[in-house]
């Protein structure tokens, strides 16, 4: 009788593929993610899935019960070392973004969902520069720049600190989010970095996540926010109604910044992104506002130019 053939095992010179879900919803004006724990929804890629992708929804819904619909993919991430295990696989991190409103997580599933500023609390600028930027981010990256040995080194990781974080009289970037996360993780202010160099100090405030989660994350945000200004995606996560002033809200809270508020409305009506349903929302204070619903027929007429983000830079 022929012996049944051996399970191979795993080697720490093999390669493993995850697939990993950044999920994204907004509700009452913020903007959450969906979490596992101190991890995004993930899988390993496996040969009985026809594509990647459909390998990511089977992951997802196994995992939260929640089916996707709009998903995207984000970025593959392949660097050695940083997942917190010298003696694990190598992993390859397919990413992939996907937006949805917050409901139907299953009631038996660990997953629920996170204010994403709550893992990147220094993204936040809706009510000005977050304060944590003056008293613990800036002073620390100054102090990493000065402890580099060459002056030209120092003046590099300067540049650098003042062009992510807005310092010096720099102007704040919204999309420099990945850049932001990696320059914290490069300076060892960020627990992920702790973890992984065993050296360090986690002096910035925010979520640790699992791996390189928290890294993937950031890039997802950064996506986001550079989509919703050319293409009409925020309103995958509108619902069928909506006010204009729902929807303002709903784009500040992806951004971190705040629009201005007839320039946005000029704008969306410009490009005919909306009409009336000819229904006034019934919880609203003081004047009763319209409910508007997206145009789909806008995508198939023309190239929309999104909602161009008439950001406020007061």
């Amino acid at each position: 009788m022929a012996k049944a053939p051996r399970k191979a095992e795993t080697s720490i010179d093999a390669t493993t593929a995850d697939l990993v879900a950044v999920l994204v919803a907004v509700t009452e004006g913020e903007p959450k993610i969906m979490t596992i724990a101190t991890a995004l929804p993930s899988g390993p890629f496996q040969f009985g899935h026809r594509s990647l992708q459909t390998g990511l929804r089977a992951w997802v819904e196994a995992q939260t019960g929640h089916p996707l619909g709009y998903v995207e993919q984000l970025y593959t991430f392949a660097d050695h070392g940083r997942t917190g295990d010298a003696r694990a696989p190598h992993r390859i991190s397919i990413s992939y973004l996907g937006l949805t409103r917050e409901d139907q997580v299953r009631e038996d599933s660990q997953a629920h969902w996170s204010g994403w500023y709550e893992y990147f609390p220094w993204e936040d600028h809706r009510a000005g520069t977050p304060p944590l930027i003056a008293k613990i981010v800036a002073p620390k990256l100054r102090a990493w720049a000065k402890s580099a040995e060459s002056t030209s080194v120092q003046k590099a990781r300067s540049q650098r600190a003042a062009i992510t974080f807005g310092l010096d009289d720099r102007a704040w970037n919204e999309e420099l989010v990945l850049q932001r996360y990696e320059l914290l993780y490069e300076a060892s202010l960020i627990p992920e970095a702790v973890r992984d160099k065993r050296a360090g100090e986690a002096a910035v405030p925010g979520r640790a996540m699992i791996s390189d989660h928290r890294r993937i994350l950031a890039t997802g945000i950064a996506r986001l926010r550079a989509k919703i200004k050319y293409r009409p995606v925020v309103f995958e996560l509108m619902p069928a109604e909506f006010t204009l002033l729902q929807l303002q809200r709903s784009v500040e809270a992806l951004a971190g910044r705040t629009v201005h508020k007839q320039n946005f409305r000029r704008l969306i009506e410009q490009q005919e992104l909306v009409e009336e349903t000819g229904a006034m929302a019934a919880e609203t204070v003081g004047r009763p506002a319209k409910l508007f619903r997206f145009r789909h027929g806008v995508v198939a007429e023309r190239a929309v130019a999104g909602t161009k983000l008439p950001l406020s830079r007061s």
